[in-house]
């Protein structure tokens, strides 16, 4: 299948709900990768995709190609199905 990066920080009011949707995704069986934006290794991979704004959701295909990205918004988890399936 394919995997879903999750970047949050401190104080940002949709990060809780991002971080449901990545939990209901991993118990799922998806993988499913959490990133704080507030620690070195978490700003380091935001910079590699570009991500300003949090919370955001990188949507990766097996081979790690980019299917999708939500910047600033949380998607629901059958969003985020529906681009894997594609």
């Amino acid at each position: 299948m394919g995997k879903v990066k999750v970047f949050v920080k401190d104080g940002c009011h949709k990060c809780p709900s991002a971080k449901e949707v990545g939990a209901v995704l991993k118990k799922e069986g998806l993988e499913v990768l959490y990133y704080d934006m507030d620690t070195v290794d978490g700003l380091a991979e935001a910079s590699y995709y570009g991500i300003l704004s949090t919370p955001t959701l990188i949507v990766e295909d097996r081979d790690e190609n980019t299917l999708a990205d939500f910047r600033g918004v949380v998607p629901t988890p059958q969003q985020i199905k529906e681009v894997l399936h594609r």
